[in-house]
C-alpha cells in the first residue's frame, strides 16, 4: 500500500493505492494519521479510488484510524470506494459507520 498526503481548505487527504492488508501498512497509516495530527489538522479524507482489495485487517486499520481521529475531535470520511470494497462495506455493516463521497468537492463541504 501507498499513501500519498496533500491538503486542501486544511483537510488532510490521503490518497491510498494498492492494497490494505495490515501488517506494515497498519503502522505506516497510523504513522502518517499521528504526524498530520501533530501538525494541528484533525479531518481526514482517505481516497480509495486506486485501492484493490481490502482484508480483515485493513478494514481494522481503517477502523482504528476513524477512532483515533474522532478521540482528538476530528473526522475521516472516505472517498471513491470501489463498488468491490464498497460491497465489504455493507457486508460487515461499516457503510452505517464511515461517510463515503464519490466527489472529492462534496467531501470537503461535508466539513463545513
Amino acid at each position: 500500500m501507498k499513501i500519498k498526503e496533500r491538503r486542501r481548505d486544511g483537510i488532510a487527504i490521503l490518497d491510498m493505492s494498492g492494497k490494505l492488508m495490515g501488517g506494515p501498512d497498519a503502522e505506516a497509516f497510523n504513522e502518517v494519521l499521528r504526524t498530520i495530527m501533530h501538525e494541528g489538522v484533525n479531518n481526514f479524507i482517505v481516497n480509495m479510488e486506486r485501492v484493490k482489495w481490502v482484508n480483515s485487517t485493513g478494514l481494522g486499520i481503517l477502523i482504528s484510524g476513524y477512532t483515533t481521529v474522532k478521540k482528538a475531535g476530528g473526522e475521516l470520511k472516505l472517498l471513491k470506494v470501489t463498488e468491490r470494497i464498497e460491497n465489504i462495506f455493507i457486508v460487515s455493516k461499516l457503510s452505517t459507520v464511515f461517510n463515503s463521497f464519490e466527489d472529492e468537492d462534496e467531501a470537503l463541504r461535508s466539513f463545513a
